[in-house]
């Protein structure tokens, strides 16, 4: 685990303007940073960046985090990898903590220990010289520029993917690598050592299409074999720097294309995601000579509310289709979709968009089957719903599915379709499968407390956190959701040693439910501000002064009406008497007592 000291201290030491400007160029707008943002398409800029607080958010899409979440959502990086890209930055190693309890903690466990950053650095500088050289000897193959040309890429497509060439021969590296026998080539799978202990070029008389992280680093290469030959397609083998199960091809240059389009394609090979770039198609990504997996599936909907995976039409694709539906359920939500494009069998989307063009092919994503509908398609092919041998296999089949699928609305809609193929009830399916119902939720009720004072207590307390100190959390409603948020608020600045900057708090509440209505109000900061804060934080500590004085009235007030209706009602003893004497007096003071009669 992550110590949390570590991400406050590499939070304090990054400036998120420095993050994101290369990224996303920005410009001055007042005390803030603007742009148009980079998560949806618009005309004018609703980005905003907070220099002082350290955040960024969209005023048209809601797009709100940190330097960290910055790096997750725009260049699809886990919580762990941006935290490791960030540490780089500044020349931190990121220090580790042990499991507790063999449960992960809110920011995830690492799988294993860290690589040291000058390896990783060494062997994707060894993949770029190379990546380089077989760019430059594309140039100079007359047969490997026929041959692209035959499959209809252009030179602009090429150089975006940067496509090379690796020549005929034994040691055609030795050109570039000098010591030849160096060990980082042989880490780096560029090269291969024989039976005999001779080293020899991995990659010869190949198209060379480099794979790229998030970073922009070559971590890996695949190799297309010219004309006949085998292997036809050649990948990188697994490397420090490169896990095939982890890595999509495609998925930098597709970054575009997938704010656009909200959608990623998936498909099975790089020269299926370089043919439909060629022709328009820039959101589709490929695995890597793998399954896909459910890492591939949370990076893509770190980016995309939707997935469409589309394999070759026979039944290998179809195979391959399952196994990413089965990788698909832990990772779905009610606000996430998959769904599957199955091209005819002759056909491969490479094959397919050549032959049919650009709109034939979107229009076959648009109309793709819904995971939904796969998944009973594929159970009731398996078994015979219409016996009860059939029915018993198809539910026993759906069981694990059911189990693994978190998603509350999908699933249901799913208990519903198994019930009516295989004609038991609903509650039949759910007992069958060993499955909670899903109740529908109970009637929200209504605050106490107006929204307006519970979101006034956050404002202040996100632009001065030390007057935490003197809320008195006891007075806030328990029944009223925005008060749980201040006290949630609160109780995390209370905690904490040292100031709590912004950008730590929204790390350390990301996926709570806290989380949505503190990025809410402080994006609204960005704007309207509660007040500028002096050298003494005079206007903060009126407003704040303001608020507390509201929250005493409200809880005198309440307490008043209690009094006042069971008065009415049943009496008072004593002792309620003389509290009741005492809430008419301040209540008097207050000016409060008068609207009540």
């Amino acid at each position: 685990m992550i110590p949390e000291s570590f991400i406050q201290d590499l939070l304090h030491r990054v400036d998120i303007v420095d993050v994101i400007d290369p990224l996303v160029p920005l410009k001055k707008a007042g005390a803030n940073y603007a742009a148009r943002c980079p998560f949806h398409n618009e005309k004018s800029p609703s980005f905003t960046v907070s220099p002082s607080k350290q955040f960024y958010h969209c005023f048209g899409c809601g797009a709100h985090g940190s330097a960290i979440g910055f790096l997750m959502e725009y260049q699809g990086l886990s919580f762990v990898d941006a935290i490791k890209a960030l540490a780089d930055r500044v020349g931190l190693q990121v220090p580790q903590e042990p499991r507790r309890g063999g449960s992960s903690g809110s920011h995830g466990d690492f799988e294993s220990a860290p690589r040291p950053a000058a390896q990783t650095r060494a062997l994707t500088d060894l993949l770029s010289a190379a990546a380089r050289y077989y760019y430059e000897q594309l140039k100079r193959s007359d047969k490997a520029i026929a041959y692209l040309k035959q499959r209809g890429l252009s030179g602009e497509i090429a150089a975006k993917f940067g496509i090379g060439y690796a020549p005929d021969g034994w040691q055609n590296l030795e050109s570039i690598f000098p010591n030849y026998q160096d060990p980082q080539l042989l880490a780096a799978g560029l090269v291969i050592r024989n039976d005999q202990g001779r080293l020899y070029d991995r990659f010869r008389d190949r198209i060379m299409i480099p794979i790229v992280n998030q970073k922009n680093e070559v971590i890996g290469f695949g190799g297309r074999v010219l004309g006949s030959g085998e292997p036809k397609y050649l990948n990188s083998p697994e490397t420090p720097v490169f896990e095939k199960g982890r890595e999509l091809f495609g998925l930098p240059q597709a970054r575009v294309g997938l704010r656009e389009t909200d959608t990623a394609i998936v498909v099975e090979g790089y020269m299926d995601v370089i043919a439909l770039a060629q022709h328009g198609v820039g959101n589709a990504v490929a695995t890597l000579g793998t399954a896909t997996t459910a890492t591939h599936i949370q990076k893509l909907f770190r980016q995309v509310d939707r997935v469409a995976f589309c394999f070759d039409g026979d039944a290998a694709g179809r195979k391959a289709a399952w196994r990413a539906l089965e990788n698909a359920l832990d990772s779905l939500s009610d606000q996430k979709t998959v769904a599957f494009v199955f091209l005819p069998q002759e056909h491969d989307p490479d094959s397919f968009v050549r032959e049919r063009g650009k709109p034939a092919f979107e229009a076959a994503v648009a109309q793709a089957t819904p995971l939904s509908d796969f998944l009973i398609q594929h159970l009731a092919a398996e078994a015979d719903p219409h016996t009860a041998e059939g029915r018993a296999k198809l539910l026993a089949d759906a069981k694990p599915l059911l189990l693994k699928l978190s998603a509350p609305l999908l699933r249901l809609q799913l208990v519903k379709r198994l019930a009516e193929v295989t004609g038991f009830s609903q509650r039949e399916v759910e007992r069958l499968c060993e499955l909670r119902p899903i109740a529908p939720p109970a009637p929200a009720r209504a605050p106490r407390q107006a929204p307006s004072l519970m979101r006034g207590l956050i404002e202040v307390l996100l632009q001065k956190p030390e007057l935490a100190h003197d809320l008195p959390l006891t007075l806030l409603p328990g029944n009223d959701p925005e008060a749980r948020v201040v006290t949630r608020l609160a109780q995390l600045i209370l905690a904490s040693d040292a100031p709590l900057p912004y950008a730590t708090l929204i790390e350390r509440l990301r996926d709570s439910s806290e989380e949505g209505l503190i990025r809410e109000v402080a994006g609204r900061l960005l704007q309207n501000p509660v007040g500028e804060d002096g050298d003494n934080g005079t206007v903060l500590d009126e407003v704040w002064r303001g608020y507390l004085d509201q929250l005493t009235r409200d809880q005198l007030d309440q307490e008043f009406q209690r009094l006042t209706k069971k008065a009415q009602e049943a009496g008072l003893d004593a002792d309620e008497k003389q509290e009741y004497a005492r809430l008419v007096v301040e209540m008097n003071r207050l000016g409060r007592v008068s609207r009540r009669r």
